[in-house]
């Protein structure tokens, strides 16, 4: 699938940025953590939606809470910075062609080169995906090192968690929930696209009615942003207690 360096095939994120949408052989276990080796006092919570649903804004309004939070795009994003690991093994066979001026990646051009083209979307993600993983590794390691207080509540973003099959792997599973209609109003507005590529895009995903159906706990994102955060704070005293 693709992740926010460039747009997602399946979400319209990037294919870099969009840790989710690598091959379903990496499971959550081998990509965050180890069930077996975390503390029992360590809850781990997966949230997923769908887009412009707003994970983004729970994943954030956890982690104001007193949660810590992994963020699987922002992860992504940092593994490709000019000049790091992955940053040269895109550009040796993507070409430096690729790049602006400051050398970071050009998302949208290098979207167009993987989109439709699933050999160079496997090799994109082939080359993110170990360093992603070290990336979260690293995270979860420090989080069982430095906290030791009861009832420590780690939440990680993961865009396609059902998809993959991984719910398994968390404690908790959180679906943002928004109708059909608001997703379609919402990704309108962000993208500037019309009604019509608006569907196409939420199309290409599992529909958030069909998620809810995995969930442990549904956080309707489709109101005001009091009536969400409220929700959210909710479920933090409800997983925190």
């Amino acid at each position: 699938m693709y992740f926010q360096i460039i747009i997602c095939l399946k979400c319209h994120h990037s294919a870099v940025s969009c840790i989710v949408h690598l091959h379903h052989d990496y499971t959550i276990t081998k990509l965050f953590l180890n069930k077996k080796e975390k503390s029992v006092e360590m809850q781990v919570v997966g949230i997923t939606g769908g887009i412009a649903s707003g994970k983004s804004l729970v994943l954030n309004t956890f982690m104001k809470l007193g949660a810590y939070a992994i963020d699987c795009d922002a992860l992504s994003r940092e593994v490709v910075i000019p000049c790091s690991k992955a940053w040269w093994e895109i550009v040796n066979f993507f070409d430096k062609d690729i790049l602006k001026k400051d050398l970071e990646i050009d998302r949208k051009k290098l979207g167009e080169i993987v989109f439709g083209d699933s050999e160079k979307l496997d090799i994109l993600e082939k080359i993110i995906h170990p360093e992603v993983r070290k990336k979260c590794m690293e995270r979860v390691a420090a989080i069982k090192k430095m906290e030791l207080e009861p009832n420590t509540l780690v939440v990680i973003d993961v865009p396609l968690l059902i998809e993959l099959g991984i719910q398994k792997e968390f404690d908790k599973v959180i679906v943002v929930y928004v109708s059909e209609e608001v997703q379609i109003r919402r990704v309108m507005k962000r993208d500037g696209v019309t009604k019509e590529a608006a569907k196409k895009m939420i199309g290409m995903q599992m529909p958030l009615k069909e998620k809810r159906k995995f969930a442990d706990i549904v956080i309707n994102n489709g109101g005001t942003l009091e009536e969400t955060e409220k929700q959210v704070r909710n479920v933090f005293e409800s997983l925190s207690s």
